[in-house]
Order: structure tokens, then sequence, then C-alpha cells
């Protein structure tokens, strides 16, 4: 067995070398002079090391000491590394930082998290939503946070009757939260047992009109139209391309080819983050035209009044509805796409494929999703053309 006297006088040799003490215990000698601890052990079949820490930091006396609590550990069968890892990461838990800083880590992983990554304008309404939370859990340690903290925090946004709003922070605080256990910051998601604490909103639908002599009804409003005429081109629009509210608003004149009439819509300004085209029909030509007069050759198609370094604000286009007459049960600018998805479907004349894919919904199956993208691109073109006739004929009065 080894001493102090032996290990103080022994020197270090060209390669590292191994003085043992007995049952495992070693002494690993470096050729820089480094002597450092270590335990060899079998257990479930498979020989492993465990470091016991340094000498002379850690004497021989302790070092026997953690060596015989390493080796009862392995005679019931406990492997001695693992259960530091689990010894480490509790301190560590313990010892957290605040919600503040594990919930902007967990924003900042997901606006740079690849093609699961957060567009702009969801980072900005999710950090909000975060932040009117702070004032109650985001200086408290994420380790001490319990689930009725967080219920209080949430409760102050469900009492001033912003229901989905409430719902909406309670998700994300249980993704903060199970970021946190990923990456060994927190033990456990309080918000797990929250579920039915909440008042569930009232599921609101977006209005859509879809009865076609009604369309043709708003398609004559939309031209009589006496706003501005950005905004006036945008409410025409619209119903041709049948995009997200966000996607249209947010279009910028690079990514409109209108000699290839194709409106190329990159990833992160779609929904479901994957480059979205839209096969252009003349008459939505005709349309981006009129808008390049306007605002073109460069930058946002639809400028906000104030400064042509923002898009046209999320309300605009639904307000200036308001001032036509229709009511948000009737008629909102997400509704031009349940319009045209209904009356694409009722016409008989496309596959549900390719309407799908017209409204750029998600594919779980990547393989189908690909198969789709290529097999439909043809019968989506002369889709989008047929819908412009027939929303022409829909505006004539003529059905």
């Amino acid at each position: 067995m080894l001493t102090d006297m032996a290990i103080r006088n022994f020197r270090p040799g060209p390669k590292a070398t191994k003085l043992a003490d007995g049952g495992g215990l070693f002494l690993l000698v470096t050729p820089t002079g480094g002597k450092l601890w270590r335990f060899k052990y079998r257990i479930d079949g498979h020989e492993r090391l465990l470091a016991l820490g340094s000498y002379p930091q850690v004497s021989l006396g302790e070092a026997r000491v953690r060596h015989a609590q390493a080796r009862e550990l392995v005679a019931r069968g406990i492997d001695p590394s693992r259960e530091k890892q689990r010894v480490t990461i509790s301190k560590k838990v313990d010892s957290g930082g605040t919600f503040r800083s594990l919930s902007e880590e967990y924003c900042e992983k997901r606006k740079n998290n690849g093609g699961d990554k957060w567009g702009d304008e969801t980072a900005k309404r999710n950090e909000y939503l975060l932040s009117m939370i702070l004032g109650v859990i985001g200086d408290m340690s994420i380790g001490e946070i319990e689930p009725i903290h967080v219920l209080s925090a949430i409760r102050n946004i469900e009492r001033k009757g912003n229901l989905e709003s409430a719902r909406r922070t309670m998700q994300l605080t249980g993704a903060v939260f199970r970021y946190g256990v990923a990456t060994a910051q927190v033990k456990s998601d309080p918000t797990r047992d929250l579920r039915g604490a909440l008042s569930s909103p009232t599921v609101m639908h977006h209005g859509a009109l879809t009865e076609p002599r009604r369309v043709g009804e708003l398609l004559r409003a939309l031209d009589g139209y006496e706003g501005g005429e950005v905004v006036r081109i945008a409410l025409q629009l619209a119903p041709y391309v049948f995009v997200r509210p966000g996607e249209l608003r947010h279009a910028i004149w690079s990514e409109i080819d209108l000699n290839e009439a194709v409106w190329v819509i990159p990833a992160e300004k779609t929904k479901m983050r994957k480059e979205h085209q839209v096969p252009l029909s003349t008459q939505a030509v005709a349309r981006f035209r009129d808008a390049l007069k306007i605002s073109g050759p460069s930058g946002y198609v639809f400028p906000s009044v104030r400064t042509r370094e923002r898009p046209i604000s999320d309300n605009t286009l639904n307000a200036s509805l308001r001032r036509l007459g229709y009511s948000s049960n009737e008629m909102t600018v997400h509704g031009f796409r349940a319009m045209a998805s209904t009356l694409l479907n009722e016409s008989g004349k496309w596959s549900p494929d390719a309407i799908e894919r017209a409204l750029a919904h998600g594919d779980s199956d990547k393989v189908r999703a690909a198969y789709h993208r290529g097999a439909h691109w043809k019968e989506r073109v002369k889709m989008a053309q047929w819908w412009g006739n027939y929303l022409d004929k829909l505006r004539s009065k003529n059905y």
C-alpha cells in the first residue's frame, strides 16, 4: 500500500505511471508531475474509471475514504461515476439561475434554432407574453418556483380577461421549464400540474365568406375601397394569393418574379418554416404591377404610410374590412384562405393535395412533402389561373 512519503518522493518519468494502493485505487503520476487519484472498477460487465481528485489537495487518507464509498456503491449495484454526475447536476440545479435568465436563454435558442427557429413576429410576441409574468417570478430561483407561483403570475393576465394570452403564456412557461430540464438547470416543469387551472378561451374562427354571391359582393367592395392605394391593392391581391396575412404584409420585391409569375416566400417568413412558392395568376401579376408603381422596385411591397422601412401594420387590413362594413365574424384577411379552400374543394376540379400545398399546410412526412411539392406544381399553376378567372366571374355579377 502507498504511504505519503512514497508519494512525495516519487519522481515522474517520461510516461504516465500508476502507483497502486489496492482494491482498484491507484495514483496516476503524469510526466508533468500531476498526481491524480483513480478508482478502476467493473459494473454490469464493463470496466470503468472514476476520478477521485488530485494529490495533495486530496490526501491519501481522503482518497481511501472516497474509494471506500465508491466501492460500497458498486457492491450495491450503483455506478459511482453516474452517481457523481447525478450529484453534480443536483448541485447545479439547486444553485440555478432565475426564471428571467432561463427564459432569455430559451428565447435566444428559439430565435437561432435552424429550420425550427422563431420568425421575428413570433419572437416579439412570445417575448412579450413571457415579460408579463417576470414581475412575479422573473427574479425567483428556478429551483424554488412551484406550481402556485406560476399560476399566480398567469392569473394576473387571466383576470384582465386576456384568456388566450394567459393560455399561450402558460404554454411558453412550460416550454421554458422543459428546456431547463433538458439542459439540467431545473428538476421538473411546474406547469405540468396546472392543466385545467385556467379558464378556457372561447374558440374564435376567422370570419370568412364562402358563398359565391357574397364573395362577388366583397370583391366589388374591395375595388371601391377609398382608403390608401397601398391598402386597396393589398386587399385586392389577398383573395388571389390567399397567403397568411403576415406573409402578405411582409412581402418584399426581391421575392417576386413577375416575368416568371411566381412569388417565393422564404422559410423564415412562413408558419411551417419551409419555403413556399406561390404561382401567380395574370390577375395577381396585374395587382403586383399596380403596387410596383407605388412602392417598387425594392423594399416592402406594402410599406407603412409612415415609413417605407416597415410594412403596413397587423391591424390595417382587418380595420379596412371593418370600414367596408364587414364585421370580424363575417370576414377577416385570414378568411381569404378559408374562402379559397372551401370554393376550390367544392369545385371538384383539383386534388385535395394540390389545394393543401397551395395553402402551405404542413406535412409531417418529409418524403411525402417533397413529393407533393414537385408533383403538384403544374396543377397548382393551372389552379391559380382558374381561381383568378373564377373570382373575376364572381365579381362581374354574372354568376
